[in-house]
């Protein structure tokens, strides 16, 4: 993911871009016009690669365009670094000290906002309990 010059950008920066660049789209879009939004000197293959992770990871959905496919955004920034917030925490042994040092570290007005999230979560939640 390289461009021509020798600037990297990390894989995140780039996802986020291209789910800019689709939420900006009024119906779905092929690779090559989220490819014209980005500009640079990103090749297609590159823009691709990145739209099937999305895919694969719930935050684009696509559609068959002939031999190709449209793509539209499926969540916003909020949804994919909840994903990744979820994967790094899938990757831990110890999800409860993860968790609790995460929560330790909140400031307090984030710290009350889980707080209301997980209560509101709760009223949603069936009466014999959830994953909460």
């Amino acid at each position: 993911m390289e461009q021509r010059g020798g600037n990297r950008r990390g894989q995140g920066e780039l996802e986020a871009q291209v789910l800019t660049a689709l939420r900006a789209a009024q119906e779905p879009v092929p690779a090559a016009w989220v490819l014209e939004r980005l500009g640079g000197t990103l090749a297609y293959t590159t823009v691709v690669t990145i739209l099937t992770r999305l895919h694969t990871k719930g935050v684009v959905t696509r559609r068959r365009a002939g031999r190709s496919f449209a793509w539209t955004a499926a969540t916003g920034e909020a949804g994919l670094a909840a994903h990744r917030m979820r994967r790094v925490l899938d990757g831990e042994s110890d999800r409860e000290a993860v968790l609790a040092s995460f929560v330790s570290s909140l400031p307090r007005q984030d710290e009350e906002l889980l707080r209301r999230l997980l209560l509101e979560a709760g009223d949603d939640a069936p009466a014999g309990g959830g994953d909460v």
